[in-house]
């Protein structure tokens, strides 16, 4: 049984992405696969990584709940949307207080490579545009897939990361948004 975890990083329970994540969800539990999700807004936690890598600070409780339920997925889902071409900031500071050295990767001493800790794993984007993604990929270069997929995920260890663009959102009618909602159950379903 595939074990897969949905990472919600839009902070408005109201959003679409909501609607989406609950769409992958009940794809991926009608295929038989195994689900959690983390809504990063309900967490509590301090998103500034306050001295850098310089000194370590604590992780709280529910970062700590976090990262053992990443541990224990096989295929990550992250859904977000595109805020001033990148992550929501709580998302952003999500993934700069976790995937910390000694936690998802470990620098080699002496040297510019790093061990990466979570290989083994797969990943799917799914993100939502108020632009055409087209638009978002050629004339911006997709930063928050760039810095998600290649700079967090792939830097340690997660491959394959695919990619899913939903929009436009803004102004879409309530047709576009039900195809939306199919192709994102069918995405759940096939567990990709």
């Amino acid at each position: 049984m595939k074990k897969i975890l949905v990472i919600n990083g839009h902070p408005n329970r109201g959003s679409f992405n909501f609607g989406l994540a609950e769409a992958y969800k009940k794809g991926a539990v009608h295929s038989g696969a195994e689900i959690q999700e983390i809504t990063i807004s309900d967490l509590e936690f301090n998103p500034n990584l306050q001295f850098g890598y310089q000194k370590r600070m604590n992780l709280e409780p529910d970062l700590i709940k976090a990262w053992e339920t990443i541990q224990w997925a096989d295929h990550l889902v992250w859904l977000h949307p595109v805020w001033w071409g990148g992550l929501p900031a709580i998302t952003k500071g999500f993934i700069d207080r976790l995937f910390l050295p000694g936690l998802a990767f470990k620098y080699r001493e002496n040297s510019v490579w790093w061990d990466k800790f979570l290989t083994g794993k797969t990943a799917h984007i799914i993100t939502t545009l108020d632009q055409p993604s087209w638009y978002y990929r050629i004339l911006y270069g997709r930063p928050s897939i760039n810095q998600l997929k290649k700079s967090t995920l792939e830097f340690c260890g997660v491959k394959p990361v695919k990619v899913t663009y939903i929009g436009v959102i803004k102004n879409s009618k309530e047709e576009q948004r039900q195809k939306w909602i199919e192709k994102v159950y069918s995405l759940g379903e096939k567990l990709k």
